[in-house]
């Protein structure tokens, strides 16, 4: 009889043969790098193995026939300290001969012990799981941002996704896309560029570069204002950034805070900077009232890396600076809720809450990471 049970390490070589195969799309069979960082990241990672366990769902012939992974983020809520589960990599082997295989997975996912439980991927069929079970979508969170800074190199590096030989004219582009941005006035707003040299704020902004560590220490004080946000202890948000940090094939992750001419940090922002591609902003923070400031500031930094557009997760509280930018924005995957706690669901549905990015499963390899 079918089952479904806690994840172990003895699951490992069958999780990461579905994870090839179903999610990373590949015939060949799953690298021992792969094997090895899920077992780092669902067995070792900070949080692990206090009673939120990933799962696995186990067929009549006892094989492994599904998988949904857990990532434990300690919260907090007007000072009462939460457990949120972050559910990530939910996939079924095969879900033609057992439909029902990806519902009894996630039911199992969302009756557990923490007091409310999220993801920032879910697919259209994940979404629906999610709703039928008392889950709920929230809206706000759910699109991916879009800024273009340099157009033809913008399109280029999108359609080299699919046709590699066109990284060979990224040259050309940016000699085009410079001639173009020297066109357009600085202070004006145009979708199909940034200014040359353009410094967007009306205020002498300074901006910094810095490290992980510093980062790590802004985000507090730049997430207070959250009514529901992480609690993260200091070696797990080490944990966290060390492992963003390593995908090479997205660029380097920059690290950089915003400051007022007083020197008083109104924002930070983190995202991959890989000349003449598209940047992941990986997470973008800023003190009520200064969202257009930063916003403008982590622009003009990913211009002059040579950076040729942007893109990341949509946060409601910078929604509305992001509508006078020149940003556009795309449905990707939903972000969605579950929780018994009526009060919670209202936080997360009023958009009073710090979700996606690092307070998500963005930063893990399992998203844009090389195994070979």
């Amino acid at each position: 009889m079918s089952r479904v049970r806690a994840f172990e390490e003895a699951d490992l070589p069958a999780v990461a043969e579905m994870f090839q195969r179903v999610l990373r799309k590949k015939s060949s069979p799953a690298p021992a790098s792969l094997t090895d960082y899920m077992r780092r990241f669902y067995l070792d990672a900070p949080g692990c193995g206090e009673g939120i366990n990933s799962l696995v769902h186990v067929d009549d012939a006892s094989s492994v026939s599904g998988f949904v992974g857990a990532h434990v983020l300690p919260m907090t809520f007007n000072g009462r300290k939460l457990r949120a589960a972050i559910c990530g990599s939910l996939m079924v082997a095969n879900p033609e001969t057992d439909p029902m295989a990806g519902a009894r997975l996630l039911k199992a996912f969302l009756d557990g012990p923490q007091d409310l439980s999220f993801s920032e991927t879910a697919n259209d069929v994940a979404t629906q799981l999610w709703t039928r079970l008392r889950g709920s979508v929230l809206s706000q969170y759910s699109l991916d941002w879009v800024r273009v800074i340099r157009p033809l190199g913008f399109a280029a590096s999108l359609a080299s996704s699919r046709i590699g030989m066109l990284r060979m004219f990224s040259p050309l582009t940016a000699v085009v896309d410079g001639l173009h941005n020297r066109r357009i006035k600085p202070g004006t707003r145009k979708w199909s560029g940034v200014a040359a040299g353009q410094q967007s704020p009306p205020l002498p902004l300074q901006v910094s570069q810095i490290g992980s560590m510093e980062f790590a220490r802004l985000l507090e004080p730049l997430t207070g204002h959250f009514a529901l946000r992480p609690d993260w202890e200091a070696s797990a948000l080490d944990w966290i950034l060390a492992d963003a940090g390593q995908k090479p094939d997205l660029g380097e992750l920059v690290f950089a805070s915003v400051a007022s001419p007083s020197g008083s940090v109104v924002g930070a922002f983190a995202y991959y900077a890989k000349p003449g591609g598209i940047g992941r902003v990986l997470q973008l923070l800023a003190r009520p009232g200064q969202a257009g400031h930063v916003i403008d500031c982590l622009v003009d930094h990913a211009a002059a890396r040579g950076v040729c557009g942007l893109r990341g997760r949509t946060q409601p509280v910078l929604m509305e600076a992001m509508l006078s930018k020149r940003i556009a924005f795309v449905p990707v995957a939903s972000t969605v809720v579950h929780s018994r706690d009526e009060e919670l669901l209202k936080v997360m549905t009023g958009s009073q809450a710090f979700l996606n990015g690092i307070a998500g499963e963005q930063w893990s390899r399992l998203i844009g990471g090389r195994f070979a």
